[in-house]
């Protein structure tokens, strides 16, 4: 969480943060229950809302890079606060934080508190069969927890492509248009665009393959399965990062993905794929060969569906590969009814064998005392993981309305009680494509004699047809975002375009700053417009060869009129929307030490741009890992050697004997792979 920009919150902002805040003259923790966000004890410090969310994004800023170069940070209390802070933010962000990814940060924030260790990993020492003896029996349920946030994102986000009726995907043509008419393309997706129409149909096929077909997967209790599944949703994101500049979305599925990974196959130990082969009984070989019969089934089964649901023909002489849906709207529906809630099934399915796994390992401690800790714990959590699982079952259920009415009313009411703190979320992303005859862009353009207009560019969305595309990831401009939805239809669906419209007029430089980081590229910056109007184009990328040009525009109409300062038409729609200061802000005092710091820290960072701040950011980050990496490379793999406390020592064996002799005389090379922890399977 970086700086929010006071262009947008501000007190001469866009929409004003303070706006969202009035006390109703309910009580302090009613208020908080009802609307919960920190910023309400931002008067107690002498700070109005705007100054509170600054202060709240930097301190998550700097907790949030402490918990990455910092493992005591890692802990439960810290993700809880980076939770509620972010909550916070989104209570007042308005329209600017609306977005699908901002919900699924928070639910994804608040599964890693359930994630983090209540303990370091250093603490625990190894134990035979790979397994840590410090690990506790809970810990693979909030893994489960994030393998069901990931099925239902991305099963969500194939289902909705098909039940919107949109025509693109179902002719299988959506590709064709979206690298083109996607909000903030990158330079990567004017090649994409040009791409054979043939590769984006069965592009199209993938994604659907991908996100409908495969997340099932995410529950197969083959392992070589989960890994299929892995990699194509990786695969997926990654094509995704390359083409679009969707912020942190991509990056945070990712993360998602490694739920589906185990430690095995992450391990970085030298040889240890590379084991020597053991005699096995008859019923493991048996098992395996059945495993391996179940894997290839499923995965011919995958290529059957595929060919036959969408018309899979190889045209050798023109080496191309033709695609159409064979099954109908209704089909489709119905299909999507009688497999909905066996999803439901299989999660709750799933989730019991989670358990269960869980009580077996319980069984499995020793020491009394060690036993009560751990039932406590995982009565704690498996609780918790029951309660959210029943949560996501409502928002999930949306994408079929026959399910959602027969889910068990009391998830409904779990979920009612719960809905405002966004522990669980609906998705379904890229449900229609816009823009099919041209992607519409709206061009704000400023004079001073009403006359002889200058265009007002924007620093990332399209405008100037010879620049090419920016790459701005893991950043979400939120303003050119915005632009891009208020381009889809009337300025009367988007009000806080009349806001942005007076604080051009007005001259307000933080709001200048939102469209140009640098003011003095700003076409207006020595004196404000006296007129402001928009205009709608239709976009498209420029041809293979046109050099020069990344885009072509077409002229449409008027999106929003000619005004100024005092013009009629402009304060009816200020009255209408309820843009008008009824009162002035409360002045509060700007010199207590805390708003001057606040003051100081953004004239530093406003004539930064975004990205490269982020960038600039992490690359730190990422210079100190490999510093700490070079100076204390032991520390990141070594584990003490002597029992965790209250544990007692089994007697050795003659063999165990000759193996702890022969782990002795290794003992003086801690950085040797003998003595690397192994991490526990999830």
């Amino acid at each position: 969480m970086t700086c929010p920009p006071t262009g947008l919150y501000g007190p001469e902002g866009i929409l004003p943060a303070r706006r969202t805040l009035r006390p109703q003259g309910k009580g302090r923790w009613q208020q908080l229950w009802e609307t919960p966000t920190l910023l309400w004890e931002a008067p107690r410090l002498g700070l109005d809302t705007a100054q509170g969310l600054e202060l709240l994004s930097l301190l998550g800023a700097l907790v949030a890079l402490g918990a990455l170069l910092l493992s005591p940070l890692r802990h439960p209390v810290i993700y809880l606060l980076l939770w509620a802070a972010y909550l916070s933010a989104c209570q007042v962000g308005q329209v600017f934080l609306y977005f699908q990814w901002d919900s699924l940060l928070l639910e994804t924030g608040f599964l890693a508190v359930l994630v983090a260790p209540l303990r370091p990993a250093s603490h625990r020492k190894e134990a035979p069969q790979g397994r840590q003896a410090g690990a506790l029996p809970h810990e693979d349920l909030p893994f489960w927890l994030v393998r069901w946030l990931l099925f239902r994102l991305m099963f969500a986000s194939g289902v909705v492509k098909l039940t919107s009726r949109c025509p693109a995907w179902w002719g299988l043509t959506a590709l064709t248009y979206h690298y083109e008419t996607q909000c903030l393309p990158t330079p990567a997706a004017w090649f994409a665009h040009h791409l054979p129409v043939w590769l984006h149909k069965l592009s199209v096929v993938a994604t659907f393959l991908i996100e409908i077909a495969v997340p099932p997967l995410f529950f197969a209790p083959i392992r070589r399965l989960r890994l299929a599944a892995f990699y194509s949703q990786v695969l997926l994101q990654v094509l995704i990062i390359i083409t679009g500049n969707y912020n942190f979305f991509n990056l945070m599925t990712l993360v998602l993905t490694t739920a589906l990974l185990d430690d095995q196959h992450l391990a970085a130990e030298p040889g240890h794929g590379s084991r020597k082969k053991t005699a096995t009984s008859w019923p493991k070989a048996l098992l395996a060969t059945l495993s391996l019969l179940l894997e290839l089934a499923v995965y011919g089964l995958l290529a059957y569906g595929t060919v036959h649901y969408f018309g899979l023909e190889v045209d050798w002489q023109q080496r191309t590969i033709h695609s159409r849906t064979t099954f109908t709207f209704h089909q489709f529906s119905q299909w999507l009814k009688t497999l909905t809630l066996p999803t439901v099934w299989l999660g709750v399915a799933s989730l019991v064998w989670e358990l269960l796994s869980a009580l077996w390992r319980w069984t499995q401690v020793r020491g009394w005392l060690r036993k009560l800790s751990a039932v406590v714990q995982l009565s704690l959590v498996g609780t918790a993981t029951v309660a959210l699982f029943l949560i996501s079952l409502v928002p999930y259920s949306y994408v079929e309305p026959g399910t959602h009415g027969r889910l068990w009313t009391g998830a409904h009411r779990l979920f009612g009680a719960v809905e405002h703190l966004q522990l669980a979320n609906s998705y379904g992303l890229f449900r229609r494509m816009t823009g099919l005859g041209g992607r519409p862009e709206v061009v704000l353009e400023g004079s001073y004699d009403g006359h002889h207009w200058t265009e007002i560019e924007f620093m990332y969305k399209p405008g100037n047809l010879s620049r090419p595309p920016p790459v701005v990831a893991p950043h979400q401009p939120r303003l050119d975002w915005q632009m891009w939805f208020a381009a889809l239809g009337p300025h009367t669906h988007s009000p806080w375009f009349t806001s942005l419209v007076l604080r051009l007029l007005q001259g307000k430089e933080p709001v200048i700053r939102l469209v140009q980081s640098q003011v003095a590229r700003y076409p207006f910056h020595k004196q404000p417009p006296t007129y402001v109007r928009a205009q709608r184009y239709k976009y498209w990328f420029s041809q293979p060869g046109e050099q020069g040009q990344w885009w072509r525009r077409q002229w449409v109409e008027e999106f929003f009129p000619s005004v100024s300062l005092g013009d009629p038409t402009l304060e009816t729609l200020l009255r209408q929307f309820g843009l008008q200061e009824k009162s002035p802000p409360r002045t509060r005092s700007a010199n207590s030490t805390l708003a001057q710091a606040l003051h100081w820290t953004r004239t530093q960072l406003s004539p930064l741009e975004a990205p490269a701040l982020l960038w600039g950011l992490l690359m730190a980050v990422g210079a100190v890992r490999v510093v700490q990496a070079l100076l204390a490379p032991c520390s990141l793999w070594s584990s003490p050697l002597a029992p965790v406390s209250g544990e007692k020592r089994r007697p050795a064996s003659q063999k165990d004997s000759g193996a702890a002799s022969e782990q002795a005389t290794t003992a003086p090379n801690p950085c040797s792979s003998s003595s690397r922890t192994t991490r526990r399977k999830k």
